[in-house]
């Protein structure tokens, strides 16, 4: 994994940014020339390609453009040949950078960061396993209070990052806490949401490992139960809700069900210690408890939250 993958993603949308430039360039002058038809021409530059999630408009976008190569094909111009080998960028692209919580929290953070408040059209998905999985299982800034990694052999003495809390605090950056297992249609609409929002997101999406010390096949039932006890709210941070008035922030999960310590205790690297020391295992449950707890109430306090009235004009 790069540390600086998330830069690379950015690169990557400068790119297809610049190569959208060139391309709009060479139609408008084979237009003028009269190679390929002007109504046409001025359907693809006005064509409105975002925030459409069942991909209409791109569709026909990918009509347009066929028909332009098809009448580019029968000129001779030179800029008929450049703009062949540059149509394809006509129809939108998405960026994606993809990586676990050493890259997001840690090594890679500053990184990620700069492309979060560079305001570039750029979606990160933090594949969160709350540990250096690729390591060996070392601590992370991800790994919550209470369990046993590599270098923290007697519990992480202190909290687990807040990611997701960090971007928000942008105000203009789409944000998404998601589980697969505890909730697939919230997954799905936070993807959904992140690809037609124009400009920088980030999904932090609960992984688990093998590194937790659970039944891998039972993975899903352990999501679940991280959601259910309030370790891993789900949320989705969508900055275009102000623009209606409504609050950004809609919290997805329910008030927690299960308690902290059923959901810990059915991990090893939280067993581990209560087995080894249990009075310092039942001081940092107590903590993570408390952290859980706490974490889950601010972020249905923010959710709750209405919103300044905006002066008029």
């Amino acid at each position: 994994m790069f540390e600086d993958n998330a830069e690379f993603a950015m690169g990557m949308r400068l790119t297809v940014d610049k190569f959208k430039e060139r391309v709009l360039d060479l139609l408008d002058k084979v237009a003028e020339k009269g190679c390929v038809d002007a109504k046409l021409a001025g359907e693809i530059r006005t064509a409105t390609l975002d925030n459409d999630p069942a991909q209409a408009a791109i569709e026909k976008q990918r009509a347009r453009e066929d028909e332009l190569k098809k009448q580019s094909q029968k000129s001779k111009c030179a800029e008929c040949e450049q703009l062949l080998s540059v149509a394809d960028y006509l129809v939108r692209k998405s960026v994606w950078a993809l990586g676990g919580d050493g890259w997001a929290y840690d090594i890679g953070y500053g990184g990620l960061d700069h492309v979060l408040a560079s305001g570039y059209d750029v979606n990160m998905l933090v594949l969160d396993t709350e540990v250096y999985s690729n390591t060996g299982g070392q601590m992370s800034k991800s790994t919550p209070r209470a369990a046993v990694a590599k270098f923290a052999a007697g519990g992480k003495p202190g909290p687990k990052k807040d990611l997701g809390l960090l971007a928000m605090t942008y105000g203009n950056i789409y944000v998404a806490k998601v589980a697969m297992g505890a909730n697939a249609n919230q997954t799905v609409k936070a993807f959904v949401e992140a690809e037609g929002y124009v400009g920088p997101s980030l999904i932090i999406a609960y992984s688990h490992c093998i590194a937790h010390g659970i039944n891998m096949t039972a993975g899903y039932d352990e999501q679940k139960k991280a959601v259910a006890c309030g370790h891993w709210p789900l949320y989705r941070f969508d900055p275009r809700l102000k623009t209606q008035g409504k609050n950004p922030l809609q919290l997805d999960s329910r008030a927690p069900t299960l308690g902290f310590e059923e959901y810990a205790y059915g991990e090893n690297r939280y067993r581990t210690l209560r087995q080894s020391k249990p009075e310092a295992a039942a001081r940092l449950l107590e903590l993570a408890t408390s952290d859980t707890a706490e974490r889950y109430a601010l972020m249905e306090q923010l959710a709750a939250l209405e919103l300044p009235n905006k002066p008029q004009d």
